[in-house]
């Protein structure tokens, strides 16, 4: 638990990698207070839950979900009670739904626990603003950027950003849910908002610097595919030409074939966000990997 602010705390997981994310805490003065992301297993989720419940004499009143991805949404049954409200944006709820406890699959040897679906409660389309004793907290869906349904936590008064998967410093980006050429509309958005701390997803908190690392990242990617692309090579023998490039040291290298995939997808007039096979590019990925699962420390 990271102090960043006056009563804001990032929790941060430190392998950083599949299914290992950040959380954060938002004191209120008195009342519940409001968490930011749960964790990917029961026992990850319990030890979030009692990290929190060191902080505030009362147990959560909210708990907003960046987006639907399990890492981020298992625990919300064991971090919360019965009547903590969980909040997230509409099309994350929908993913949510959809997806179910799909995730446990890929990785069959983590010990996933007593997770269990909970849904949220509240969803929001645009915009919704929370108003909490002490601050106002921002709650902005960017359009399609990691998946279709982020949530952006901004806290304007300190200029603290929760960002979810949209940021996610030394760790390679992933757009399969999601949309390349979003995400670097989403990036200019954040520069507007001239975040002093930014928590994303994984990783160590950063800086704003955190935003033209991605960015960088992903006008590569956009270059690298089109060159693929036009070269007439698929995603996965694409990423197996290309030999060293200047990403390949942040973790979870491997999601260079889903992101191809992503990008040639937009380059032949694909709809931002629109579904891919997820599981069989998933598949490619592990093929890119040697054969392995991807790392998971779940």
């Amino acid at each position: 638990m990271d102090e960043i602010a006056d009563g804001v705390h990032a929790y941060l997981q430190e392998s950083a990698g599949w299914c290992v994310n950040n959380a954060g805490v938002l004191l209120d003065a008195g009342r519940g207070p409001v968490v930011v992301d749960t964790a990917a297993t029961e026992a990850r989720a319990r030890r979030l839950g009692a990290a929190v419940r060191e902080l505030a004499a009362a147990p959560p009143r909210l708990l907003v979900n960046t987006h639907f991805h399990g890492d981020h949404t298992f625990g919300n049954a064991l971090v919360g009670e019965p009547d903590t409200l969980v909040v997230a944006h509409e099309r994350a709820r929908q993913e949510m739904a959809a997806a179910g406890l799909g995730l446990t699959g890929l990785w069959p040897g983590v010990g996933w626990g007593a997770v269990e679906l909970r849904l949220p409660d509240v969803t929001y389309d645009g915009r919704l603003e929370l108003h909490l004793a002490r601050r106002t907290v921002r709650l902005l869906h960017p359009g399609p950027a990691h998946t279709t349904g982020d949530t952006l936590v901004w806290l304007p008064e300190d200029r603290v950003l929760f960002a979810g998967d949209v940021v996610m410093p030394g760790c390679t980006p992933f757009i399969l849910m999601g949309s390349l050429h979003g995400s670097l509309r989403t990036l200019e958005y954040l520069r507007t908002l001239a975040p002093r701390v930014i928590v994303g997803g994984h990783g160590p908190v950063c800086g704003p610097e955190a935003i033209d690392e991605t960015e960088g990242y992903l006008r590569w990617l956009l270059r690298t595919a089109e060159g693929a692309l036009a070269a007439g090579l698929a995603p996965l023998e694409a990423a197996r030409q290309l030999g060293t490039h200047p990403y390949q040291q942040w973790t979870d290298p491997e999601r260079l074939v889903g992101n191809l995939h992503r990008a040639y997808a937009e380059l032949r007039g694909g709809a931002y966000g629109e579904p891919l096979d997820v599981v069989g590019i998933f598949g490619e990925m592990v093929e890119f990997n040697g054969g392995r699962l991807p790392a998971c420390y779940a």
